[in-house]
């Protein structure tokens, strides 16, 4: 994707580097970090510098291989399962984190350049899957369609393209008229930073609405179809992601709105029979407790936005049982959420 008529990535790795763009100060400053070891690459991912399914995992991927560079001869093994560990422990949701670690953690066993290697197949082989996912999920909009997602789904959440977004990047560039409501997605606000950033550097017609408006809207019939991401799809096609995916895919049962999920099969986990499986990560409080923007003077400052002396409970993601998904969205084709279905498209 271009950012000021430059391509970017969101990751990728230069000799022992690895480089990312912030997404923490996004979209408000447009800012590309540099990663110089793989805790580096660990402190990225759990800060949520870097976010997002495929991108966490090509992180994850290039951490792995920083590891097996770093790692002295003499203490190869030891130091790869020791970075293993570390890198698995900074998202426990995503599926993409450990699908890219076990992977380049194999590769690592013939050589470090081979870990390298691996780990730049990843990267490629997922911004090749997003474009496909566009290819695919274009064939469902149909111009002056009203689309509402969540979160953000986009190229900065994979390495480029995006899920979510890919077929609304592919409908626009065709021309069609479509119009994209953009959850804001409290309590990081992926949607309205993220999401909406996107869409206007792309030029999509858009508009943000707060999380709690989607059944008003889709009551009022404005809603023609829902595109969501996802962090991990069991074997039986239950999804997780973001908090507040569930509620929305509730509500587009009841309004006859169809709720696709887009994702590449690198996160769906054979080995996780359904939903309940999934572990859900529960981060700070604090995310809830407080909201942080630039001032202006360009400095970004954290202020209290809640009640003092409230606590607040946390869960980063959320279960939607695979009989409220009408499809999903993956580079092979779209396909309905179901065990014998998923397992047909896996062992493709």
């Amino acid at each position: 994707m271009k950012v000021n008529g430059i391509d970017y990535r969101t990751v990728w790795m230069e000799g022992t580097s690895v480089f990312f763009i912030e997404q923490n100060l996004l979209p408000f400053r447009f800012s590309i970090q540099e990663a110089k070891i793989h805790t580096d690459c660990c402190h990225a991912i759990r800060t949520m510098m870097v976010r997002g399914a495929g991108a966490i995992g090509a992180m994850a991927g290039f951490a792995m291989a920083q590891a097996a560079l770093e790692a002295p001869a003499s203490e190869y093994l030891p130091y790869l399962n020791e970075a293993r560990l570390d890198i698995g422990s900074t998202r426990p949701t995503a599926r993409n984190l450990f699908y890219a670690v076990e992977k380049v953690f194999v590769a690592a066993m013939e050589s470090p350049a081979a870990a390298v290697a691996a780990a730049q197949g990843i990267a490629d082989r997922d911004s090749a899957d997003s474009e496909k996912i566009g290819e695919f999920g274009n064939r469902l909009i149909r111009d002056g369609m009203n689309i509402e997602t969540h979160c953000n789904a986009g190229w900065l959440a994979f390495v480029d393209y995006g899920t979510a977004l890919s077929p609304i990047y592919r409908a626009h560039s065709q021309g069609k008229k479509i119009f994209v409501y953009a959850d804001e997605t409290r309590p990081r606000n992926q949607g309205a930073r993220l999401t909406a950033w996107e869409l206007h550097q792309a030029g999509v017609p858009h508009t943000i609405i707060p999380d709690n408006a989607g059944a008003y809207l889709m009551s009022l019939g404005k809603i023609d179809m829902m595109i969501v991401g996802a962090d991990r799809i069991a074997a039986n096609g239950d999804v997780a992601n973001k908090i507040g995916t569930l509620e929305k895919a509730i509500v587009a049962k009841e309004y006859g709105v169809p709720f696709y999920v887009a994702a590449p099969t690198s996160t769906f986990d054979a080995a996780c029979a359904g939903g309940s499986l999934i572990p859900i990560e529960s981060r700070s409080e604090d995310e809830i407790l407080f909201q942080e923007g630039p001032t202006p003077d360009g400095r970004f400052e954290k202020i209290l936005v809640c009640s003092p002396g409230s606590t607040a409970y946390n869960p980063a993601f959320d279960v939607t049982p695979a009989k409220y998904i009408t499809g999903i969205i993956t580079e092979r084709g779209i396909i309905t959420p179901g065990k014998t279905q998923i397992g047909q498209l896996l062992s493709m």
